[in-house]
């Protein structure tokens, strides 16, 4: 068997070059997102296993593998495309270097079988890695996205829906869900489609309302369900550990059950009777109050928010807050959402100032 090995490294010096060029571009790409994991995340966890991952690239990349490089006679070194000159966003970034590392990371495996019996082995497990690295990373984004988002806007049906978003979200909005009741699914997906791209260009996280499969459809970053809505379960099945699931709750019974069943987040209301949830009594402060006392994930109240009321819910607990008509139907979207985000600044200065006074659950 050595010996076979041996004649293909000989008679295939092209393999020992491809070789080269995929393990420089893994390692290449796995710095990259390490970089991010390190100085963007904050973990050190998932910093850690990039290194790793990188160093024992490293070790296989032998001496005779880069004696095999010829830069100057690589036709792909002048080969270039449009899409790879920007970079939208962080996401974006870091979606093109994970699939540039589990590319190179196929070629390695299959190239070299005819290198080094164990290449291939070892290269199929170091791209199941990177795959569970990508979950892991989406889903650690996504939940440090959501912890530091105190203002949730859930759209309504607007001619005008996605200038009042884009307008929201120059203003400083860092969470959007798409709530459309009456359009049929061909509009839905349209509309969700657009403002998932808008909101990530903006570095939002763009949740759907209700639908799990049209989530799944536009690469939302999660779904928000009500109580009359699929099981928390069933949505995580198919969403997926990397995606965010928030519920609905009107009482602590709600409250404690959407924790228990896994949820990433809770709306908290209404805290005022609202056209949106038509029909329903408003649940008032106090269960703003027992939520702040109880709630052990983050919790966003809602229900007829506005700038004349929210220091009302800021003053029962409230840290976070979920709007629909005070920005959709404001003149001017960007002030009012500058507006609530630096009273839910000002609040959080305050409660961090007071002693015996229950943090934010950031």
């Amino acid at each position: 068997m050595g010996d076979q090995f041996s004649q293909a490294r000989g008679a295939q010096p092209a393999v020992c070059r491809i070789l080269d060029a995929n393990l420089d571009r893994a390692r290449e790409g796995l710095r990259i997102i390490e970089e991010w994991c390190r100085f963007g995340l904050n973990s050190s966890q998932l910093a850690a296993e990039c290194k790793e991952m990188r160093q024992e690239l490293g070790a296989w990349h032998t001496a005779d593998l880069r004696a095999a490089r010829d830069t100057q006679g690589d036709l792909g070194t002048e080969l270039t495309h449009p899409k790879e000159e920007t970079r939208t966003s962080i996401q974006q970034l870091l979606q093109v270097n994970l699939g540039r590392i589990e590319e190179a990371l196929r070629v390695l495996e299959e190239y070299g079988k005819l290198y080094n019996p164990n290449m291939g082995t070892a290269f199929k497990q170091m791209r199941y890695r990177v795959y569970t690295l990508e979950s892991q990373l989406l889903a650690y984004r996504r939940h440090q996205l959501l912890a530091r988002s105190h203002l949730f806007l859930v759209t309504s049906p607007s001619e005008n829906l996605f200038s009042i978003v884009e307008a929201a979200l120059q203003g400083g909005l860092t969470l959007v869900q798409y709530r459309e009741k009456t359009a049929n699914d061909t509009v839905r997906l349209s509309h969700a489609q657009k403002l998932r791209q808008l909101c990530h260009h903006y570095g939002a996280l763009f949740i759907m309302n209700d639908r799990v499969d049209l989530a799944v459809a536009v690469d939302a970053d999660g779904v928000h369900l009500g109580q009359q809505d699929v099981p928390i379960a069933l949505a995580r099945q198919i969403l997926g550990p990397q995606r965010l699931i928030g519920r609905s709750t009107t009482n602590p019974d709600e409250l404690q059950r959407a924790i228990a069943e896994g949820a990433d987040y809770i709306g908290v209301g209404p805290v005022h009777e609202t056209p949106t949830k038509a029909g329903k009594a408003a649940s008032g402060h106090e269960y703003v109050r027992y939520a702040a006392e109880n709630a052990s994930i983050p919790w966003f109240a809602i229900g007829g928010i506005d700038p004349s009321n929210v220091n009302e819910a800021l003053n029962a607990g409230a840290e976070r807050i979920a709007v629909v008509r005070s920005i959709m139907e404001a003149e001017q979207p960007t002030l009012v959402t500058q507006y609530f985000l630096s009273q839910l600044a000002r609040q959080q200065t305050v409660r961090s100032m007071e002693p015996n006074v229950s943090q934010s659950y950031v």
